[in-house]
Parts: structure tokens; C-alpha cells; sequence
């Protein structure tokens, strides 16, 4: 478990990494060229059989914050933590996944896409929220119009972001940083690329 908060960890970097990864050998290198890139704060999807292990080896590598992505009930929740996870993101909140998110302590980063989404975390005490899927669910004109009746609360927008939107995204106030997908292309694992990209990636501000 971590020490730091969710938004402590949403501020190490502008650009989290949404990794999906098949083969538990790429997540030591893959993490490596994400840190040296100086994204530090690597969410690691439970989308692949491979991911409670890359979380478990992604652990060692020295600067990096591994967390769980794509969390989807208590049961995988409960995965994720055994696994090392330091914080937990989700596509959506519910109310199961939620109070066991809270009642564990682990910093918990739940999706929401309108203003009932919100409410629900708020009533959880939560003040952080992956805004999901930021691109489809009406962009930036619905972030900043979903912002406006809730003072006080953070964003990391995620889903079809990309190097080339992202600094409009971070120009918003509220948001601390996005998750992005394009820092680790599909494929072969090219740490010299991957590490290119993230140089790029946490060079962005918007603020």
C-alpha cells in the first residue's frame, strides 16, 4: 500500500499510462522506459491474464507507483490490492465496488460520466474521479459544465485522449493530469520508442 492519496499520486505526472500487457516479461522493461520518460504513475489494466503478475514485477522497479485499472467489483478489487496495487482505477462506480474500495484505505480513482456519477463518490467522501470515456461523453465542453456545480473536485479525463488533445485537457483546472493509452503502442514492446513517448508525455502542461 501506498502512503500517498489519490491526489497526490494524480500530481506526480501529467499523463498516467493505460498499459495493457500480454506478456508478463515486457512489464519490468516497459516500466523501466515509462520512469526514465518521467511518468512514474503506471496503471496497469485487468484486462489480460497477465496483469496481477506485471503489477507484482512492475513493483521493483525503482520510482514507479503501479496501480490497477479497469477494476470492476469487490473480487478483482481484493486481486489488485494482494497484488501490490497502489491505487486503484476504475471504468465506472458502484456501490459495492465503491465501500470496498473506501472501507480498504487504497487510493481509488472511480469513473463517472455525469453528475449522478459524482454525487454517488461525493456521498462516498470521495473527491477524485477519472472522467470516462472523456472523449465521447461530450469532451471538454461536458467536463467544464459537469465541474461547475462541484467546487473542490479532480479529474483525470481518459479515453480518447492523445499527445495532440491532452494539453487542452490539462489546461482545465480541476483536471490534475489524463490517462492515455498512446504512450505504450500495441505491438512489440519498443522501450527506446516507449520512453520517447513518455519524455514527450510528461514534458505536457496545460496550467
Amino acid at each position: 500500500m501506498t502512503d500517498h492519496s489519490i491526489e497526490q499520486i494524480m500530481a506526480l505526472a501529467p499523463v498516467i499510462p493505460v498499459i495493457v500487457i500480454d506478456r508478463v516479461e515486457d512489464a519490468v522493461p516497459m516500466a523501466e522506459a515509462l520512469v526514465a520518460g518521467g511518468l512514474k504513475v503506471l496503471e496497469v489494466t485487468m484486462r489480460t491474464p497477465a496483469a496481477l503478475d506485471a503489477i507484482r514485477a512492475m513493483k521493483k522497479v525503482p520510482g514507479a507507483v503501479v496501480g490497477a485499472g479497469t477494476v470492476l467489483n469487490p473480487r478483482m478489487l481484493k486481486d489488485a490490492i494482494d497484488a501490490g496495487s497502489e491505487f486503484i482505477v476504475s471504468p465506472g462506480l458502484t456501490d459495492s465496488l465503491g465501500e470496498a474500495a473506501v472501507a480498504s484505505g487504497v487510493p481509488f480513482l472511480p469513473g463517472v460520466a455525469n453528475a449522478s456519477n459524482i454525487m454517488a463518490g461525493l456521498d462516498l467522501g470521495l473527491d477524485s474521479f477519472k472522467f470516462f470515456p472523456a472523449a465521447t461523453s461530450g469532451g471538454i465542453p461536458a467536463l467544464k459544465a459537469l465541474a461547475g456545480p462541484f467546487g473542490g473536485i479532480n479529474f483525470c479525463p481518459t479515453g480518447g485522449i492523445s499527445a495532440a488533445t491532452a494539453p487542452d485537457w490539462l489546461a482545465l483546472g480541476p483536471v490534475l493530469c489524463v490517462g492515455g493509452s498512446w504512450v505504450v503502442p500495441s505491438g512489440p514492446l519498443d522501450t527506446v520508442k516507449i520512453e520517447a513517448l513518455a519524455r514527450e508525455a510528461s514534458a505536457l502542461s496545460g496550467h
